[in-house]
């Protein structure tokens, strides 16, 4: 039996043609074992590839039964509760780490994510915004725009009241997951994909995106683009920004390491390494000159600011005087040199 790399059964919304708007799936499966894998491949007669399949009533039973004599005690519970629904049902098999082909498959490496059973860049994304469809997220579930104005005039209609709560391709992740040991203040700023370690804490002006997050514990008041991971015991200043590759950061990967903190209005546009601080309201790109300083304060040389990308130790500032930015360093000028020029 080949590896599977996941599955997923969900339940979701589509549209009056058919076509799905968003899946839930409450318990995926990530690199199941091959008694599970045989067990949901064998019965939906699936053999390699990566498919999205309609599941209905019939199939239900016998592949729960099977679930359950594999271990997968808790996947045949949930299938046995959507024999009971009228909602559209869905199973993902996924055979390999491919971009997704469909709506149901991204959903499932986005709850792959904000279920901690990958973390960002572990699974393939591209094209993901190709493949989902903006939706009006509602108080009565997904809709699709085309049928918005139709739904709203029902509910008026209805003495009800239909509230629109954002236009999206990407919900907001705790309509889906919701991780152990996390504080969120304003949910409606973490989409679905989020990454969320143990330990963290976003506050209402924080906001993460898909395909990024936090290894925690830690505290973020500023914004995580999409594509960045912060570190454990770092910090994120109010307002403060990580420039992702979605915004402007092009093919440069950006982190942040262990113990650091971006001040308020602080912002990178380089990867950080461990125990650095980059002061409130400093903004850095990776073209920026820095004065680098050592150990005693003294100018060691003028460098870009992406020659320190992944460095640690670092003390990033702004000269009050001059207004030149600064890089402090716990090394002395000549261990400074050597580590710069290594390569």
């Amino acid at each position: 039996m080949r590896d599977i790399y996941g599955i997923g059964f969900g339940v979701g919304t589509c549209n009056s043609k058919g076509d799905w708007l968003e899946v839930f799936y409450p318990k995926p499966l990530f690199k199941p074992s091959a008694e599970i894998a045989k067990a949901v491949t064998e019965t939906l007669h699936i053999n390699g590839g990566n498919h999205s399949l309609p599941l209905d009533a019939t199939q239900l039973h016998g592949l729960a039964e099977k679930l359950h004599s594999a271990g997968a005690t808790e996947q045949a519970e949930i299938l046995r509760q959507f024999a009971n629904s009228q909602r559209p049902l869905v199973v993902v098999v996924l055979s390999s780490d491919e971009a997704p082909q469909s709506v149901p498959e991204a959903y499932l490496k986005l709850h792959l994510l904000s279920h901690r059973l990958v973390k960002p860049h572990e699974t393939k994304l591209d094209g993901i915004f190709g493949k989902l469809i903006n939706v009006a997220w509602t108080n009565q579930g997904a809709i699709d725009l085309e049928e918005l104005p139709q739904r709203q005039l029902e509910a008026r209609l209805n003495g009800e009241h239909l509230e629109v709560a954002c236009v999206d391709k990407f919900p907001k992740m705790t309509n889906y997951v919701v991780p152990t040991g996390v504080r969120i203040a304003h949910t409606a700023r973490v989409r679905l994909g989020a990454y969320l370690g143990e330990g963290t804490t976003i506050m209402h002006e924080g906001f993460v995106n898909f395909n990024a997050g936090t290894k925690g514990p830690g505290m973020i008041e500023g914004r995580i683009s999409a594509g960045v991971f912060v570190g454990a015991g770092s910090d994120l200043g109010g307002s403060s920004s990580t420039m992702g590759t979605l915004s402007g950061g092009g093919n440069i990967v950006i982190s942040v390491g262990d113990n650091c903190l971006l001040g308020a209005n602080a912002g990178i546009g380089i990867p950080l390494g461990d125990r650095c601080t980059v002061e409130a309201g400093l903004y850095i790109t990776a073209g920026t000159k820095v004065a680098l300083l050592d150990d005693s304060g003294r100018l060691v040389e003028h460098i870009k600011a992406r020659d320190l990308a992944g460095k640690s130790d670092l003390l990033f500032r702004r000269n009050s005087t001059n207004g030149a930015v600064e890089c402090l360093t716990n090394k002395s000028a000549i261990e400074l040199n050597e580590a710069l020029h290594s390569n």
